[in-house]
């Protein structure tokens, strides 16, 4: 195995033989096995280990076996405890999923600080089918079934073309110990059950199955590099803006195609979503229908649908109060700046000049509100804000994020929208006041 790993790093992995590498290493025979084969390989490589305090004094002979194997090959090794169960309650998580987290977490973390350049998985052969079969039984897209990457930005599996029986092979036949954790046998985790139950069955159908699921793979994600092509070139057509409040989509653009519903998918498959023929349907939905995952919205508007993250729609009521002395203040859309000027010059949607013997200090900075009420600049009458947006034909996420800038409780702008007609600089203005967002 020594041999053909050799090769398999020459040939696809051989920045690894310059870099300076981290090994994740839990004591059991996987990451055991990687560690003893870059040890002879001459590798540049330190351990780190987790102790998650999951198995009582169990996980402290793990920590101590892998101090003592980082002292035998001579090499550093870095050891963190965590409260797992506390992180699993506190973040609402499975413990499986706690544990991932935290171990991915503090990886990157020691790889940014100490100038890692890559993390080190012991993830295999089989690992990659019981992975490939989870998702499956979950129900999931392409991606779901290409498996696990050999590479993920600076995380490598090196281990992943071998199966568990070759390193098997490799540990008793270069008599090296490591740690069996008993929680691997039991059936109460799906990747257990899958390990002990259901592959030694189509292992016994197949007994090439790694070679053929392999190849399956490599189809599979064949197929992939296609459909994520198609995909890039449907998103730079279907993307009609994209800014701080979301992105915008083309509705058009998912009619066009044959199976709008597939596209929908692989557009928005990492916002949290799951009830897609609700998605589908917002093609030819009424504006303002929505869908919501976790996370996101999927908004229709007219003839677009916009992506905008929750948080988005979390209308603050906090008020900014702005005094005469200030020249700048920070909002929630940028800098307000405030000038006094000897004349008008870049009037802009963001840029507004009032005349400043008409305002009342201090100025509120705040969302409007059901009520509101202002004169157009140019309009001899009022008109509702709530109208003059849906006048504008704002989106539900705009008007969620209109602000206005008040003095004595009269709109003085709709910021970034409209002045209003009853401050502008007229011919008796001695004190012009210029007014900016950026």
């Amino acid at each position: 195995m020594l041999k053909e790993l050799k090769n398999h790093l020459e040939n696809n992995l051989s920045f690894l033989k310059e870099g300076k590498l981290l090994i994740a290493i839990s004591g059991g025979i996987d990451s055991v096995a990687l560690a003893h084969l870059c040890y002879k390989l001459n590798l540049n490589f330190s351990l780190a280990h987790c102790n998650f305090n999951l198995r009582a004094e169990e996980s402290d002979k793990d920590e101590a076996f892998v101090i003592d194997l980082a002292d035998d090959l001579n090499v550093e090794v870095f050891i963190q405890n965590f409260d797992t169960e506390a992180y699993a309650t506190q973040h609402k998580r499975s413990i499986q999923m706690a544990a991932r987290e935290l171990r991915y977490n503090w990886f990157k973390e020691l790889a940014q600080q100490l100038n890692f350049h890559y993390i080190l998985t012991a993830h295999h052969a089989d690992d990659n089918l019981e992975t490939f079969l989870i998702n499956f039984t979950r129900g999931t897209g392409l991606n779901g079934l290409t498996g696990i990457p050999i590479i993920n930005n600076n995380v490598v599996r090196p281990l992943l073309p071998f199966s568990r029986r070759q390193i098997e092979g490799y540990v008793k036949e270069n008599q090296i110990s490591w740690r069996e954790d008993a929680s691997n046998a039991s059936r109460k985790y799906l990747r257990n059950k899958l390990r002990h139950e259901v592959v030694p069955i189509l292992k016994e159908i197949n007994p090439q199955l790694l070679d053929s699921f392999q190849n399956t793979l490599s189809n599979l994600n064949d197929t992939a590099l296609i459909v994520e092509e198609q995909l890039s070139n449907f998103t730079q057509r279907a993307i009609e803006s994209e800014d701080d409040l979301g992105i915008t989509f083309k509705i058009s653009e998912f009619k066009k195609v044959n199976n709008p519903k597939a596209f929908l998918y692989e557009m928005f498959k990492s916002y949290g979503f799951t009830e897609w023929n609700d998605i589908l349907d917002l093609l030819d939905a009424q504006s303002g229908k929505l869908v919501t995952s976790n996370s996101h919205r999927l908004i229709k508007h007219r003839e677009c649908l916009i992506l905008t993250d929750l948080k988005v729609s979390e209308r603050s009521e906090d008020s900014i109060f702005i005094n005469e002395d200030n020249k700048e203040i920070e909002t929630p859309i940028g800098k307000l700046s405030f000038t006094n000027v000897d004349g008008i010059f870049d009037v802009s949607k963001n840029t507004i000049f009032v005349d400043k013997d008409v305002l009342k200090f201090p100025l509120e900075f705040r969302l409007w509100k059901e009520g509101d009420v202002f004169q157009p600049i140019g309009m001899t009458g009022k008109k509702k804000v709530s109208k003059y947006l849906k006048d504008e034909k704002a989106s539900l996420v705009e008007k969620e994020n209109t602000w206005v800038l008040t003095s004595d409780n009269k709109v003085v702008w709709v910021v970034g929208k409209r002045a209003d007609e009853r401050f502008k600089v007229a011919k008796r203005t001695k004190n012009l006041f210029k007014i900016s967002k950026c």
